[in-house]
């Protein structure tokens, strides 16, 4: 069972709330302002009129930057504190959203992306490991539905607050910045309560994604999904036939799925003996759900009911398979588990979209659907060998 600081091990149903609040809160802050951040950024290079190739290309340097980050996270939190290297994280994110107005010249933007990018996958990684750690065994699905809910959230501000603040000026940028700062408050308040990492991880950072393939696996196909079917599906639905403003609704409803399902799925997680299990049925959903989509083009109720379950399920991969690591692991090694699980999820976000790009290029519109399949069909195949191969351990 994780330890605090203190040394003393959590009773078994107890959840700290303190810990677990200004985890999610610091994340959530984060959230919202990459959430602002994205849409930003891409409005004022198209503004600047810096073609699209390039715009991808800038976009595509926050998925190198995660897996720039993440090998090294680790070793920072056990040589000065978890607490302080998220604050410093938090400080060097803020500092660099600003420099993006600050800097003018486009090519400074590659090298401002490395750092924003950089220094939130590191409060990513160790806000999620401050979170696994904090959650008691028996409720560690609830825990993280929660976080995964409050999460969702943020990112879905962020645009709305991009709507309301626009992209001219300094304001939108001041704004991010601050939005950033605060997520140091509830960390500093809390940092006493914060994990340990008192002992270098056992193993290399790469042997982690294959020690838990099941988790590693699940985030690796969220992010190709979530971040390919999130860029690649306003194209695929008006090639169907649907309205911008109708592929628009679609998305948005994908994403209510998101939200309101992650609380259940993680209580659900709980109670299941094998977490694996859990994982393969909501692949195997996402699969059927995603294989359906050219059998739905005519129907945009239909489709939209679909999309709400499958967005649901897709986004569970990420929660149960954070709390399938959390289980399995404790300590440096949770630590060290969880940055490789961000370094999966990177890859899966540049991975993603280009296969799918290439599968509609390919074989048509029906690409984009045939491509979600192949992922999910990958999945499915491991995480069921790994059940019959490797039975759950006790």
């Amino acid at each position: 069972m994780p330890n605090t600081q203190s040394g003393s091990p959590a009773p078994a149903d107890r959840i700290h709330w303190r810990s677990l609040f200004a985890a999610i809160a610091a994340i959530s802050a984060v959230g919202i302002a990459i959430g602002l951040g994205l849409p930003l950024l891409s409005i004022i290079m198209e503004k600047r009129g810096i073609p699209s190739t390039l715009i991808g290309l800038n976009t595509a340097m926050a998925g190198v930057a995660a897996m720039l980050a993440a090998p090294f996270t680790t070793r920072l939190a056990h040589r000065f504190g978890t607490a302080q290297t998220m604050v410093v994280a938090i400080v060097f994110a803020a500092g660099s959203s600003l420099g993006f107005y600050y800097m003018q010249n486009f090519w400074l933007w590659f090298p401002l992306r490395l750092v924003f990018h950089g220094a939130t996958t590191m409060v990513f990684i160790l806000s999620e490991f401050w979170i696994n750690a904090a959650a008691p065994p028996r409720r560690r699905g609830l825990v993280l539905g929660i976080y995964a809910t409050v999460l969702s959230l943020g990112f879905a501000a962020g645009p709305l607050l991009f709507s309301l603040l626009g992209s001219d000026g300094a304001t939108p940028f001041g704004v991010g910045a601050c939005i950033i700062l605060v997520a140091a408050i509830p960390i500093l308040m809390a940092r006493r309560e914060s994990p340990t990492i008192e002992e270098k991880p056992q193993l290399h950072f790469m042997r982690y994604i294959s020690l838990v393939p099941t988790a590693t696996a699940a985030v690796f196909v969220f992010g190709a999904v979530v971040v390919g079917g999130l860029s690649l599906f306003p194209i695929y639905a008006t090639r169907t036939g649907f309205t911008e403003s109708q592929a628009a609704l679609l998305l948005t409803i994908m994403g209510i799925g998101n939200v309101i399902f992650q609380i259940p799925v993680g209580m659900l997680s709980d109670r299941v003996r094998d977490r694996r299990s859990l994982l393969s049925i909501m692949a195997l959903i996402g699969l059927i759900g995603a294989a359906a989509l050219p059998l739905l083009d005519d129907n945009w109720l239909l489709m939209a009911t679909v999309l709400l379950f499958w967005g649901g399920c897709v986004a569970g991969l990420y929660t149960v398979g954070l709390s399938h690591l959390g289980s399995r692991l404790h300590g440096a090694d949770l630590a060290a588990a969880n940055a490789a699980f961000i370094f999966c999820y990177a890859v899966g976000t540049v991975a993603g979209p280009q296969a799918i790009g290439a599968a509609i290029d390919l074989a048509g519109t029906n690409g984009f659907a045939w491509a979600i399949v192949f992922f999910f069909g990958l999945y499915v195949a491991l995480s069921l060998g790994r059940m019959v191969f490797r039975p759950k351990q006790t």
